[in-house]
């Protein structure tokens, strides 16, 4: 009877240490500092739109995107990132960048190339034609840039379940340059609506 006291006894403990352990492995993570993200360079070598020619947006949009992670012990597991390009509300270009998945240790900065290419139909109203028109005279657009993460974080060697996806914010003003390897003047950009380590709702 002592003995099967004593293992009941053991299990308990057992089972408030990793309960323990887990829980501050929670604190620990929530505390941390959230990876902070910059498009350091952008520019657009095509952005034209013909609404005669069945209103197709042509794009070739180069970006250089940076992402800081200044936490001490807490690494972060890129499963999947996703760019995402509108104009004017519009989405006119997405893909999945090829670098992920990768692992970014502590005290990292990784950096990540993406180039958009393509068309895409549009429907712009009288408005956003305009707008167009005025940035195409200015040879500057706004792009709403978002980057549509899949995470886990890792603590030494523990690792946490993959987070729901998250959506950071990058709001660009990017110049047209006649060819990619001219100066694009772009001014680098920080991301906002950064939650993946305190929150990971939607």
């Amino acid at each position: 009877m002592s003995g099967g006291c004593a293992c009941c006894f053991c299990l308990l403990c057992n089972t408030f240490l990793c309960f323990t352990l887990a829980f501050f492995m929670f604190c620990y993570i929530l505390t941390s500092d959230e990876p902070k993200f910059r498009v350091t360079d952008a520019s657009l070598t095509q952005f034209n739109f013909n609404n005669t020619d069945n209103s197709t947006l042509h794009y070739n949009l180069a970006l250089n995107i940076t992402i800081r992670n200044s936490n001490k012990k807490v690494g972060i597991d890129y499963r999947r990132i996703q760019v995402i390009a509108n104009y004017r509300k519009k989405t006119f270009a997405m893909m999945n960048l090829t670098s992920a998945p990768f692992y970014q240790g502590h005290k990292n900065t990784t950096t990540l190339h993406a180039v958009l290419e393509g068309q895409q139909l549009v429907v712009f109203g009288e408005s956003d034609i305009s707008q167009f028109n005025s940035d195409t005279t200015a040879s500057i657009y706004s792009i709403d840039l978002q980057l549509a993460l899949q995470v886990r974080a890792r603590y030494f060697s523990s690792k946490t379940a993959e987070y729901p996806s998250s959506k950071i914010d990058c709001k660009l003003q990017v110049p047209l340059s006649d060819n990619e390897t001219s100066p694009s003047g772009f001014n680098v950009t920080m991301c906002w609506n950064v939650h993946i380590l305190t929150d990971h709702g939607d």
